[in-house]
């Protein structure tokens, strides 16, 4: 396997000997060459084309706040459709089943339509460049400090599923060697990004977004084509793993032993559902900058909206092709842990492989440039969110607080390279674990869902105190690791935290994660009962009840946020219907 290669660095002269000698799945021919290569040279011309637009902080870092509704929604979810949701969620379908949709649907459009209507006017009115800045207005410079030192962090592990799977691609398809794909891919983000910022991220991303989508529908059209259409699929899939229901949503969460994943509706619900989806989506800055660098509060909100929308019908491209993968493929995958054993492939490469299985000349190409797209959009939002929390929430206020706007510009533009380059170190840890799905879901739940409980809190209870957001925060934080190390150093521990020895890795991330919140939410409020809130008059904007938010009542009921969210809400019950 091209994993236990020793050298990191391989000299100049060996790397094409290395990369040649790499066992092939399938060629690429002229016209799928012809296809990537305008794709890179396409998403670099533009980024270098941008930078002459990008000369401020605020031109760099958001973009100028100026951009339409379409565009920032596109980006929205775009930056969302990376190789982690492209890969990783085949891998995790394959896995454990349609039961991962409910990541697309009850743990992803509540939050969404939440972020839209009740958090962005918070966020927009304040003008703050990130969710940290916001911590920072509403509790002080400690929890803003430690809510982006925690967010930096988790911005670089995540930016290495993003590599890790381009190198699983590369293999797969092509054969490359980890090494050679990995840098690549990543100094072409770096080169766009450093150039153009905020600005070049989200137009590649809305360009990556229509290649995805037309190079990713390969699959699926293909597929249900093989199998005969849903039924036959599902027929299939029961001849293959008889005795297991692979293909219903809720049917068979009513006990812990009734699905593959061992997990119970309430962990759905209320681990997957709000601790996971709601800190996710409201708090995790990689998604909500971009919608945060619309031109006005009404364009944001039907950004997100126009994204919702979007993120229902990913499961197309995603969940169909993993189940097409329990369906045709004549072996069975195996954890990525495994991947040493000579001659199997694991769950991650379910997505290439179902690629090699139905892409002939150009499809191949264009299903190529789908998953290199995908790599991009998730590296280039890891990569310009760490740039913006590092230099406005931590660089400025803990080493630089007095400084020119173009001294930040040139922060901004180098720490990017700098996030590229560490991230290529922590690329390597998505190999301890089973799928880069879970590794994912443990890194959320370290980082994100204590964020959620402290964000919320700070927006909707004025006595919150700047004390009780710390250490609600950190306490938070401690509860999520120690839980996971409990679990890694007793595996008894499980019927504790996940409530059934029968629960698998995503499991126990999704019931962990309602233990973080749980946590968090309970000493933020005990912390605030002992302690000093601030006045009313420093919770100006900061606080609903102490806000005062624009009206668009004078616009017809069809332009109004909240109708479009109220048809997606619909949609969105239909849709869990349908699959129960």
């Amino acid at each position: 396997m091209i994993f236990s290669s020793p050298a990191l660095f391989p000299s100049a002269p060996a790397l094409l000997s290395i990369v040649l000698a790499q066992p092939r799945v399938m060629s690429l021919g002229p016209i799928d060459l012809t296809i990537i290569s305008l794709y890179f040279i396409l998403v670099l011309g533009l980024g270098l084309y941008l930078k002459k637009f990008t000369n401020t902080g605020e031109e760099f870092f958001m973009a100028g706040r100026d951009m339409t509704a379409w565009i920032a929604g596109l980006s929205f979810i775009s930056a969302n459709l990376g190789s982690l949701e492209m890969m990783g969620y085949a891998a995790a379908t394959y896995q454990y089943g349609i039961l991962v949709g409910h990541a697309y649907w009850i743990a992803a459009i509540p939050a969404i339509l939440f972020l839209a209507l009740v958090m962005l006017p918070f966020y927009y009115i304040c003008q703050t460049h990130s969710v940290p800045g916001y911590l920072d207005l509403r509790y002080g410079a400690a929890t803003r400090s430690l809510s982006a030192i925690s967010f930096a962090v988790m911005t670089i592990l995540m930016s290495g599923i993003n590599m890790y799977a381009m190198a699983v691609i590369m293999k797969v398809i092509l054969g490359w060697n980890i090494h050679f794909s990995i840098w690549v891919s990543s100094l072409t983000v770096a080169v766009y990004v450093m150039a153009g910022g905020l600005l070049s991220a989200i137009f590649n991303e809305v360009l990556q977004f229509m290649l995805i989508w037309l190079g990713a529908l390969v699959i699926p059209i293909a597929g249900l084509i093989e199998t005969g259409g849903w039924s036959g699929m599902v027929r299939r899939i029961s001849e293959n793993f008889p005795g297991q229901d692979f293909t219903h949503m809720w049917r068979t969460v009513g006990s812990f032993t009734g699905n593959p994943m061992g997990v119970h509706w309430t962990g759905i619900v209320f681990g997957w559902g709000l601790a996971i989806s709601f800190g996710y989506w409201t708090t995790d800055f990689l998604v909500v900058q971009r919608v945060m660098a619309a031109k006005d509060l009404r364009s944001a909100q039907m950004g997100t909206i126009i994204g919702s929308f979007f993120k229902m019908l990913v499961p197309l491209i995603v969940i169909l092709p993993g189940l097409l993968a329990l369906a045709v493929l004549p072996f069975k995958l195996v954890p990525e842990t495994m991947a040493n054993v000579p001659g199997v492939h694991t769950y991650n490469e379910a997505l290439p492989l179902m690629l090699a299985r139905y892409a002939g000349p150009g499809l191949l190409g264009l299903g190529v440039t789908a998953l290199i797209a995908g790599f991009m959009s998730g590296m280039a939002g890891n990569v310009s969110a760490f740039a913006t929390v590092w230099t406005y929430d931590i660089y400025k206020p803990l080493f630089r607080k007095q400084a020119s706007d173009q001294h930040y510009l040139s922060m901004g533009r180098w720490c990017s390279l700098l996030g590229v380059i560490v991230s290529i170190g922590t690329a390597y840890l998505v190999m301890n674990f089973s799928s880069i799905i879970v590794y994912a879901q443990v890194v959320f739940v370290f980082f994100i869902v204590p964020m959620f409980g402290t964000v919320i809190l700070g927006m909707m209870w004025k006595r919150t105190t700047p004390a009780a957001g710390f250490w609600g925060l950190l306490a938070g934080i401690l509860a999520s690791l120690g839980l996971w190390l409990w679990v890694k150093l007793d595996p008894s521990a499980l019927r504790i935290v996940a409530f059934s020895p029968h629960a698998k890795d995503m499991a126990e991330n999704i019931y962990r994660a309602w233990w973080s919140l749980v946590v968090n939410v309970a000493v933020t409020v005990a912390v605030t009962l002992v302690t000093k809130p601030k006045s009313e008059e420093e919770l100006q904007g900061l606080v609903y009840g102490l806000t005062s938010l624009p009206s668009l009542g004078d616009l017809p009921i069809f332009k109004r946020p909240v109708f479009w969210a109220a048809a997606v809400a619909i949609a969105f019950v239909l849709l869990n219907v349908v699959f129960w």
